[in-house]
């Protein structure tokens, strides 16, 4: 079968695909996106590609930034950047091509080529999605100044965590004289753009640089953000059904749900795409609506992910159809979130939480709960804990939350269940190992909420909190 590409993309079949809009391969680069995973290829690549095909506004091609390895590079350079998006929901199955993505880089023997782009003044955005852990901050929330690969960026030399490679970039822009930029995060975590604004001044600060933090201050804007689709790993069946659909060889295919959602502080220091004319929504408070999904969604796909594989289940489709654990996801979500929770503007807090609900049971998304289940020492603190701090506050139990956050510690002890391997994948690794293979709930309980990175020093403290956990462990453990 012939690849995808500019030449093939005429043979391409005409039912269920969408291609992308004409001059989609004379677009010139204006944005620079750090970490071009799946996500960003299923999610901000998609809205920029829909505004451009809604307002012809062709100064917005992507070069993407390949972080860790030089895959997505080989990927898509053999296809004109082109890749498909297989969206699948229980009564549709389709695959739109994109063409936004004009060049990828690999920093790692590209760096001068992308601290050229950042400084090109062509180049008016810069958006990043490199998870929660590859923001490298410490326990305060700051940079992890004793992070090797941040002491190495700050040593000089080309660097490599993405904070040291968008500052040395920023650096290089204020240096050419080159005009104002916006730096868009569309990770997940709580207040984004003031997390990533933080970690760039603590970069600064180190570095003692201060002209660049004052350039910075006048001239460069951190809009927060809140990003929604899930866009589960590509399976050997995805990539054949995308082929039969398609026609086509696509080696850069990703999957994803029809659902998508972005909302954006609208904070822009330099020009942008119109996004909101493909469905973005932009406000002047994201915080409400970061929130909604990161408590709703997110702390529930937690919860799923890790009670799920504590039974054996592969995917978050299969815990849906566990009884028990739906009434806990619709639990946490009715009884625990929303009550606590303030209502974004326009939005119905009970219909999103159907919704999600009814996203987690697509069976055509093979989101694997041990993918869900990575990070879980960064993820826990916003997704349940926060939850957890605010029922308390207001004199409430939230007893599904904390069976969540019970889930998350039975998962970090148990190394299989029901023949399924569950690994920790996460920054904080080593220091979860401590209970690795336990089978003493109280000893698991004790040990994990003495980490004051991820439980503070008020949860350690409340007896209620503590034993319910130790319940929980207890009957979660297989």
């Amino acid at each position: 079968m012939e690849r995808l590409s500019k030449a093939t993309l005429p043979a391409a079949h005409t039912d269920g695909v969408t291609l992308p809009p004409s001059g989609w391969d004379t677009q010139r680069t204006g944005i620079v996106h750090m970490g071009i995973g799946a996500f960003h290829r299923a999610h901000q690549a998609v809205y920029t590609q829909d505004a451009f095909a809604a307002t012809g506004d062709d100064r917005w091609g992507i070069c993407g930034v390949t972080q860790r390895s030089d895959t997505v590079k080989r990927q898509l350079a053999g296809q004109d950047g082109l890749y498909g998006v297989l969206e699948r929901a229980v009564d549709h199955t389709g695959v739109r091509v994109v063409g936004q993505v004009r060049e990828v880089l690999f920093p790692a023997e590209q760096n001068a080529e992308l601290m050229a782009r950042i400084v090109d003044p062509a180049t008016r955005v810069i958006t990043l999605t490199v998870t929660e852990k590859g923001y490298r901050r410490n326990g305060q929330g700051g940079l992890d100044l004793a992070d090797p690969a941040v002491a190495a960026d700050l040593a000089g030399g080309e660097p490599v965590s993405a904070v040291g490679r968008l500052v040395r970039g920023l650096q290089a822009r204020q240096r050419a004289g080159a005009e104002p930029i916006t730096v868009v995060c569309c990770d997940n975590l709580a207040s984004n753009g003031r997390v990533l604004k933080r970690l760039v001044d603590d970069f600064c600060a180190a570095l003692g640089d201060d002209d660049l933090t004052a350039w910075i201050a006048s001239k460069v804007t951190f809009p927060c953000t809140m990003v929604d689709r899930i866009a589960p790993a590509t399976t050997d069946a995805d990539w054949a059904l995308g082929e039969q659909i398609l026609g086509l060889h696509d080696e850069g295919l990703v999957t994803a749900e029809l659902f998508k959602q972005w909302v954006i502080e609208d904070d822009f220091v330099a020009e942008r795409p119109a996004w909101e004319k493909a469905g973005a929504q932009l406000t002047d408070d994201v915080e409400p609506f970061e929130n909604m999904k990161l408590r709703i969604l997110n702390g529930t796909h937690s919860t799923l992910a890790y009670a799920g594989a504590l039974r054996g289940y592969p995917t978050i489709t299969r815990t849906m159809a566990d009884p028990e654990l739906a009434e806990l996801a619709a639990g946490l979500i009715t009884e625990d979130v929303i009550p606590v929770l303030e209502c974004p503007p326009g939005e119905d807090l009970p219909a999103y939480g159907a919704e999600v609900l009814k996203r987690f049971s697509n069976p055509a998304l093979a989101h694997k709960t041990t993918q869900i289940a990575m990070d879980g020492s960064q993820k826990i603190p916003l997704r349940l804990l926060s939850t957890i701090r605010d029922n308390l506050a207001a004199g409430r139990n939230p007893a599904h939350a904390i069976t969540g956050v019970a889930a998350w510690m039975a998962y970090v002890a148990t190394p299989e269940a029901n023949g399924l391997p569950l690994p920790i994948d996460d920054p904080m690794a080593d220091r979860l190992a401590a209970v690795r293979g336990s089978k003493d709930a109280l000893g698991i309980v004790e040990n994990l909420m003495g980490i004051e990175d991820i439980f503070g020093t008020d949860l350690p403290g409340n007896t209620s909190v503590h034993d319910q956990l130790v319940d929980a462990v207890t009957a979660l453990l297989p």
